[in-house]
């Protein structure tokens, strides 16, 4: 499980420290950087498959992903004497993201090429690419020089071995490339490959498809499907997988606690799997075509929350979105019931979902909101976070 989430220099995450547990909620106000804990979650997912850079390109570079404000706020801007202005920034260019667990930590360093002097015959035109300045893999809760495992500088990969000693990896690491998924073999490294699939276990949700074309509302072809899709596609397969391999009598209360007389179904024709709901006092059952936008999200996260193979963690962006308000217990106790088998959290706005989910024994609220800018938790007390060491480059 997942103790801490650590965030500098992405969007409005200044330097922000998370701690977390079994199942977190986070909130705030609008535009108080809720999105960028979801997107900082998921840039450390790409990691282990290869994807980080890609993904900040799609956001549009490391440029446009960078805390935008000052390096340091002066006493005279914090006590509100002076205005915020711009400054020569003094140090490198760094987008940093990490987690501390039960058993392994893992924290990256992302920044800029340096340029070269003298330059090469033939310069690169990758001036704006993100580059991976330092990895780190470290046993316990905080980065120690003892506790480190693997440790990656520029293109320099070592590992210790059995009796503690470190050894060099020959192979030098593109600087594109995290090494998880550069060097990954498991006699020299064990802790890497452990914290690389943990990694690729994280599932996230956030955006379903609902509208009339949604692949959810047609006839697909079925296979087993213990994994719903992230755009929910496969949704009929995977609720019928759930009945024949998972929990049908969660799957059955589901359904009744959100729609008291109602049952469902998935339909089988030529090897097509189709959803349909019977409701009560209606004469014939309804399909997937028919079914509203909140009835049809709802049957998406309970395929998701009731999955027979529940990953490490799970994370959910928003699932309140086109559910009625009288939805939200429902599926509160649908995520609480999820938090016994994964870690979750969940990104919301919804205040009865959250006074549903806080009433949880397990569950604990991160409140975000904006200072100068910059995101932090409501009323965040240094001395109650978690300890956090970024590595030096």
């Amino acid at each position: 499980m997942l103790t801490t989430l650590a965030v500098a220099g992405y969007r409005s995450l200044r330097e922000l420290i998370v701690p977390l547990g079994r199942l977190n909620v986070i909130t705030g106000a609008n535009g108080s950087g809720k999105s960028s804990v979801y997107r900082s979650l998921r840039l450390l997912a790409e990691t282990a498959r290869g994807g980080v850079i890609t993904s900040l390109a799609r956001e549009g570079g490391l440029p446009s992903t960078l805390w935008a404000g000052p390096e340091r706020f002066s006493r005279a801007v914090l006590a509100g004497e002076f205005p915020v202005e711009g400054t020569r920034r003094k140090e490198p260019v760094s987008l940093r993201l990490g987690f501390a667990g039960d058993q392994f930590g893992y924290a990256i360093d992302l920044g800029l090429p340096a340029p070269e002097r003298p330059p090469p015959p033939m310069p690169s035109k990758f001036l704006l690419d993100p580059i991976i300045k330092r990895e780190c893999i470290w046993s316990g809760p905080v980065l120690r020089p003892s506790a480190l495992l693997v440790d990656r500088h520029g293109p320099a990969l070592r590992t210790r071995d059995e009796h503690g000693d470190w050894q060099t990896i020959p192979q030098p690491v593109a600087s594109f490339d995290s090494m998880m998924t550069e060097f990954s073999d498991p006699r020299t490294a064990p802790e890497m490959v452990t914290v690389r699939e943990q990694i690729r276990s994280w599932r996230f949700y956030d955006h379903f498809r609902t509208d009339a074309e949604a692949a959810a509302r047609l006839p697909q072809i079925g296979t087993h499907t213990p994994v719903l899709a992230n755009d929910g596609a496969d949704l009929a397969a995977a609720l019928q997988t759930i009945r024949e391999i998972g929990d049908p009598a969660a799957l059955d209360a589901a359904i009744d606690d959100a729609f008291p007389g109602s049952s469902l179904d998935v339909t089988t024709q030529d090897g097509r799997f189709e959803v349909v709901m019977q409701q009560h006092g209606l004469l014939r059952p309804l399909k997937g075509a028919e079914l509203s936008d909140g009835t049809l999200r709802y049957l998406l996260l309970v395929a998701a929350l009731l999955t027979p193979r529940p990953p490490e963690l799970l994370v959910l962006n928003e699932p309140e979105t086109s559910l009625h308000p009288d939805l939200l217990p429902a599926l509160a106790r649908l995520i609480a019931r999820a938090a016994a088998h994964s870690q979750v959290l969940v990104v919301s706005h919804a205040a009865r979902l959250i006074a549903a989910l806080e009433r949880e024994e397990a569950s604990q609220s991160i409140v975000l909101e904006k200072h100068f800018g910059a995101t932090r938790i409501t009323d965040e007390d240094e001395r109650d976070l978690p300890p956090w060491k970024w590595a030096a480059r």
